[in-house]
């Protein structure tokens, strides 16, 4: 069988306008399972001018002439010119005829849903105005069947057959995702009619496509939407958290349960930690797909692997979720002195290899304008620094504050964790030296000028003020002797006792 396949138009859709009355037979295919419009019109040229009198006037019996099972002739459906309608029983309620199309001489029979047996040749017998027309319309099916039937579990192998009713020996099969043409690999093997697929994932779900052309160069295609149930997101998800902080495990159904007609579901986490096996029960919810385990506050201790394992109906499935825990170590334990060398260290547990770090300064704790602003210059070189350790040589006060070592991956930010540094003998919100030394001076200018102020006051007042004793002023100037007397007769008697 030719493996190169090349992408047609998919066979099996009905043009309108097809197959008038007294026309050569038509051919429709559809797929089992779908809809089918066997056509059959009567042109308003062969009407003439008797087209409005159809509803009175007009019977239509549609007959199956045979088919790949070998039944004999047999009525599908009649509608009498009284209106009156009879339809087969192997084939009600099925089979339809449009009562607004029989007034503008549409005859076409609808089938829904299409069965694998319907396949064979088709005649509708038109009576219009004591004449007898016919149309003849051959339908073909094409089945695509699934196996083991939906639901589809991930990872569970299964196998997609494509056949028709056309007699024709089959030349070419061709299978089709999302548009794309399915080479055979280790995943998806194509032979005899059959698709294998040995390891389902929930990527696999979607629009399926089967192609068969036969020696007689007719192509059919049918379409299949495959449902595959098992978890979103990652085959082997990964969730990182900080130590200290909430962690939520995810467990998340592709589809909800009832989209099967599932009403049974129950799940339930488990993990393996120190040789005992630890159980969290989950709820029973068949309205929702969602079975999450949330961790209040993580640790060393909770990183590891856990397993979510959800049953639905008779069918369980199970999905494991690893959980790793950031945390920070410094170098320094407790409060560092300021002037210190200082080494911070973000570590992950369980890493996948991929991980890359960043550290940076989420705020500081200077309130200071100039002095944050001095700070975001002196750090440019370690404010945002790559790998898992952060270096700061000289710990001053514009390192105190938050830091944060982010954790990324080719997807982005998977995580972060936060640490507090405080430095010991820092006065977050003292001012500066500088600010200090001109208060004290402003404040000893002040004193002196208010000093000077006093004692010039003091002596204004008093110039100001008239004596209350003139006299006693006057005695008192006669009394004291003058100073440069005083001195002489000090001369004079040393004199005397040298000689």
């Amino acid at each position: 069988m030719k493996v190169a396949c090349e992408v047609t138009a998919a066979a099996g859709h009905i043009l309108p306008g097809a197959a008038e009355v007294g026309s050569r037979k038509q051919k429709v295919w559809a797929r089992a399972g779908s809809s089918a419009m066997l056509p059959c019109y009567l042109s308003h040229r062969k009407m003439g001018k008797s087209w409005k009198q159809l509803p009175d006037k007009t019977s239509v019996l549609w007959k199956r002439l045979g088919g790949s099972t070998h039944q004999e002739p047999h009525a599908v459906l009649e509608v009498e010119v009284s209106g009156l309608r009879k339809t087969a029983l192997p084939m009600r309620p099925r089979v339809s005829l449009q009562d607004s199309a029989l007034r503008n001489g549409n005859f076409s029979l609808r089938i829904s849903p299409v069965r694998s047996e319907d396949a064979g040749l088709y005649e509708a017998r038109v009576v219009h105005n004591t004449k007898v027309q016919s149309c003849h319309v051959e339908l073909g099916v094409i089945t695509v069947t699934l196996s083991p039937p939906s639901p589809v579990v991930e990872n569970e192998p299964l196998l997609l057959r494509c056949n028709s009713s056309h007699r024709a020996s089959l030349v070419e099969m061709c299978w089709f995702h999302s548009g794309s043409p399915v080479p055979t690999s280790r995943t998806f093997c194509s032979s005899h009619g059959a698709l294998s697929i040995f390891r389902p994932a929930t990527s696999d779900a979607g629009s399926w496509r089967c192609q068969l052309r036969y020696s007689d160069n007719e192509t059919i295609s049918a379409m299949y939407n495959l449902q595959i149930l098992g978890f979103d997101g990652p085959t082997s998800p990964v969730v990182y958290a900080a130590a200290g902080s909430a962690a939520d495990l995810p467990c998340t159904l592709s589809y909800l349960p009832t989209a099967f007609g599932i009403n049974a579901v129950t799940a339930h986490w488990s993990r393996l930690a120190g040789g005992h096996l630890q159980d969290w029960g989950i709820s029973h919810n068949s309205s929702s797909r969602s079975f999450p385990l949330h961790l209040p506050a993580v640790g060393l201790g909770d990183a590891g692997q856990y397993r979510c394992a959800v049953s639905v109906g008779s069918r369980t499935i199970s999905r494991d979720v690893t959980l790793a825990v950031v945390t920070v170590t410094p170098s320094i334990q407790g409060p560092v002195s300021e002037g210190s060398h200082l080494l911070l260290l973000c570590s992950l547990t369980h890493p996948q290899g991929h991980e890359r770090f960043q550290w940076k300064q989420l705020n500081s704790a200077s309130t200071n304008s100039k002095l944050a602003r001095a700070a975001s210059h002196n750090l440019e070189r370690y404010r945002f620094q790559m790998g898992p350790t952060l270096e700061i040589p000289h710990v001053s006060q514009k390192d105190t504050g938050t830091w944060e070592c982010s954790v990324y991956g080719p997807e982005g930010r998977l995580g972060a964790v936060e640490y507090g540094l405080q430095i010991t003998g820092a006065q977050v919100s003292s001012p500066p030296t500088i600010f200090s030394g001109q208060v004290t001076f402003g404040l000893t200018l002040t004193f002196f000028l208010l000093l000077t102020v006093c004692v010039l006051a003091l002596a204004l007042q008093k110039r100001a003020r008239p004596p209350a004793f003139p006299a006693l002023d006057g005695m008192v100037a006669i009394t004291v002797p003058r100073k440069k007397e005083v001195e002489e007769n000090q001369k004079e008697k040393i004199q005397q006792t040298e000689c």
